[in-house]
């Protein structure tokens, strides 16, 4: 009777860490969701409360925003105000995630379509890869790293898991 309660424990307390890996990997996915509308939308502070305070993204050449100020001036900024202006889509692909205790590291696809006038066009295509950190109020980006799919090494390697 005593082994059969323990292996009850056993297998009720890997049913809660399940849980609560499928929670956080799900948590995650939908800030990463909630990227691409929040920016095309022009809310600029909202996506960029996504990012811990202490948060970076850095897009390569075009340089690197740290913390929520700068990266919401990133998204208030004529290229891409100008972007959404004339009609733009960020979309990004399942990301594949990893979680490791209060951190975690999600690498995914993302696509920008712009508008031409009289159809949509791909723009950009890009891989990322993001970490994250639990805090207080839930998941939160500390990095992003979004490098164009032009043939670099540096990009494909960002999709390394």
């Amino acid at each position: 009777m005593e082994g059969e309660l323990a292996a009850l424990r056993a297998d009720i307390a890997g049913l809660r860490a399940e849980v609560r890996a499928l929670a956080d990997r799900q948590a995650i996915a939908g800030l990463i969701a909630r990227y691409g509308p929040a920016v095309d939308r022009g809310d600029s502070f909202g996506a960029a409360t996504l990012w811990a305070e202490d948060g970076r993204y850095d897009l390569g050449p075009l340089g690197v925003a740290r913390g929520r100020a700068e990266i919401a001036a990133l998204f208030e900024a004529d290229m891409h105000q100008a972007l959404i202006g004339g009609g733009a889509a960020h979309m990004l692909g399942p990301p594949h995630i990893a979680v490791d205790g209060d951190e975690a590291v999600a690498v995914c696809y993302s696509a920008v379509a712009r508008w031409t006038g009289q159809a949509f066009e791909l723009f950009r295509v890009a891989a990322n890869r993001w970490t994250f950190r639990r805090e207080l109020g839930g998941w939160r980006v500390t990095g992003r790293a979004n490098r164009l799919l032009d043939g670099a090494a540096e990009a494909r390697d960002l999709l390394a898991e």
